[in-house]
């Protein structure tokens, strides 16, 4: 029978040693959500993001990414699989310093195979849609923390991937440009139909997402939908 869903985890469990961080969790989330995923620290939010993002391995459950189940591919199909299919945005933009804005963006592009022109042409047309055309030859040093973050969210789309994994993406960032990445994240979700799973304990960014998981003590306790 074939999977429904971008994503769908079943009875995933982590452990670290003595400690079990992931209890199992069964999530469904739709193409084209935005989910925001909630809760104290220490309870797993950010073990299960990784998890999705097939950086890290589950002790059991399954885990099927846009119809693959993930768990089945060696580590090279694997690697290929996340670069194709999945995008980053992280707390602190995890930029490359010596690389410019350009460069940064267009670096997952090169991995993928994609010809160095055209991966130069896609990313400066996702840097200027993203109003970022006056900062391409900018090292991340020179750039603000809003404008570094809207680089990382240029980076994680260059590959068209099939959602966009987010850890805390404002958490470092103040209010005027906080506020800037989130409408940035809907409108692309209006845009490009773009599925976004967001860690954040940021209630107002939580409040505005098409649904807000809860997870307390390595487990799921409320799946709830925004109003």
């Amino acid at each position: 029978m074939k999977e429904t869903g971008m994503i769908q985890t079943k009875g995933i469990t982590k452990s670290f040693g003595s400690l079990q961080v992931l209890k199992g969790i069964d999530l469904a989330i739709k193409q084209g959500e935005i989910v925001s995923i909630v809760g104290p620290s220490g309870a797993g939010k950010t073990t299960l993001l990784q998890i999705i993002g097939t950086l890290d391995k589950p002790d059991t459950g399954t885990l099927i990414l846009n119809g693959t189940d993930v768990r089945k591919l060696n580590e090279k199909a694997l690697s290929a699989f996340r670069n194709k299919n999945i995008g980053f945005v992280f707390q602190f933009h995890q930029l490359l310093p010596e690389f410019t804005a350009l460069e940064n963006v267009m670096i997952p592009a090169l991995i993928g195979g994609l010809k160095a022109s055209v991966a130069e042409a896609k990313a400066r047309k996702i840097l200027e849609d993203l109003n970022l055309s006056e900062r391409t030859t900018h090292k991340p040093a020179e750039l603000s923390g809003g404008e570094k973050q809207r680089v990382a969210v240029a980076r994680a789309l260059i590959n068209d991937p099939a959602v966009i994994l987010a850890d805390e993406p404002s958490g470092s960032l103040d209010s005027q440009h906080k506020e800037e990445l989130h409408a940035l994240f809907f409108d692309l979700c209006d845009r490009l139909g773009q599925t976004f799973v967001i860690v954040t304990h940021d209630e107002q960014l939580a409040a505005k997402s098409d649904r807000v998981i809860h997870i307390r003590d390595g487990i799921v306790f409320n799946n709830e939908q925004s109003i």
